[in-house]
């Protein structure tokens, strides 16, 4: 009888939520206009802008004021976020023909300079680099516009233009294109004008196991194939680990890591590498210091793992696609000793955490802390060695 009721209970409880109304027009319309304030209180990246808030204009407004359902609401927030110019906040929700999320889904990196845009980086086994694009090559243009006014219309939708560092964001961006549909682009390369056509990385899948694992000149060399969100890297790794030779140089590659991942799996990786408590990064949440006046500041540190340690060298590579944890990780072991050499990394900026919106549910996902390497570095802002 008790499971009967049991039951009973269930299935009404599931009637209950599956009825349960969707938010008014005014619900969403609310949820659109609070994101400002949202922003304003939990991003930790406030001084990158000149009034230090988020940019707003009367476009951004005007689009919330005429918020109704969950689509305009989210195309909304998208907007909001994408006004940040900062590649590490996005909204927990996307539709198929979004831009793709950088540097995730990217395969060049693109800067400016004094003769245009400038190839300064290309994603290996990527499909950039299987069409042959090179380092130094020059985008040109993007889906048939020069990538100057490609990145001026990206901004004028919104009602923004690409000053304050916004134009390098948007030219990433447009050569990573859009989710659901190849990339036309066009490159000067060696002397050469080139139209190619590359698919996007959303349609690329590649079955790889977490590590790969190679010895060079006598190093065991660990290379991450983007996997620092996936629990199964521990055992992985330390499978790696105990095989190496005692004092064994190690060469941990996190040039593959631009999907970042969690600090149980970094913390796990560094933990072979100390034999006491070590500080590995430090934690700011400009947030509460808005919201009560009192400052909070933190610092992290990593543990010894029981019967896991080793005690060679190790050298840490770094490029443009070593994102988010995959740079915690780099500057933790960086503060552990380890050499860390190779390009500047991705720069994402902070910690992320999810922020709910409480009429629709929406989550957005907002760099909330500050993130520094031990001696104070700004994570975004430190520098590996040149190999």
């Amino acid at each position: 009888m008790r499971a009967l009721l049991t039951l009973a209970f269930l299935l009404v409880a599931g009637a209950a939520q599956a009825q349960e109304p969707r938010p008014t027009p005014e619900q969403y319309r609310e949820d659109a206009i609070g994101i400002e304030g949202l922003i304003n209180a939990q991003y930790a990246y406030l001084d990158r802008f000149p009034a230090g808030v988020m940019p707003m204009t009367d476009t951004l407004r005007a689009e919330a004021a005429a918020v109704h359902d969950s689509d305009s609401l989210l195309h909304y927030a998208e907007h909001a976020l994408t006004a940040l110019a900062d590649p590490h906040a996005i909204t927990g929700s996307s539709f198929r023909d979004d831009w793709a999320i950088t540097p995730s889904y990217s395969d060049l990196w693109v800067e400016p300079g004094d003769a245009g845009w400038s190839v300064t980086a290309v994603r290996e086994g990527s499909p950039a680099e299987k069409a042959g694009i090179q380092r130094y090559d020059a985008l040109v243009a993007i889906d048939g516009a020069p990538v100057n006014e490609a990145v001026r219309r990206f901004w004028s939708d919104l009602g923004l233009d690409a000053a304050n560092g916004r134009a390098a964001y948007a030219a990433r961006v447009l050569a990573a294109g859009r989710r659901d549909r190849p990339r036309h682009l066009t490159v000067l390369s060696r002397g050469e004008t080139r139209e190619i056509t590359l698919d996007n990385l959303y349609t690329v899948h590649a079955d790889r196991p977490p590590l790969t694992l190679s010895e060079d000149g006598g190093s065991l060399v660990i290379r991450f194939n983007d996997s620092l969100g996936d629990d199964g890297t521990i055992a992985a790794f330390d499978a790696a680990l105990a095989s190496a030779t005692p004092g064994q140089p190690v060469i941990i590659d996190l040039t593959d890591t631009a999907s970042g991942g969690n600090t149980s799996v970094a913390r796990a990786v560094m933990g072979w590498f100390v034999d006491k408590p070590a500080a590995y990064q430090i934690h700011n949440l400009p947030a509460e210091e808005r919201e009560t006046g009192v400052p909070r500041q933190w610092i992290e540190q990593v543990l010894p793992r029981p019967g896991k340690h080793h005690d060679g060298p190790v050298t840490v590579r770094v490029g443009r696609w070593t994102g988010s944890m995959g740079e915690g990780l780099a500057i933790g072991l960086d503060a552990l000793g380890a050499h860390v050499v190779g390009d500047p990394m991705a720069g994402l900026l902070g910690a992320v955490y999810d922020e709910r919106l409480p009429n629709s549910g929406l989550v957005l996902k907002i760099p909330s802390e500050r993130l520094y390497a031990v001696d104070g570095t700004p994570r975004e802002r430190f520098v590996p060695a040149r190999e």
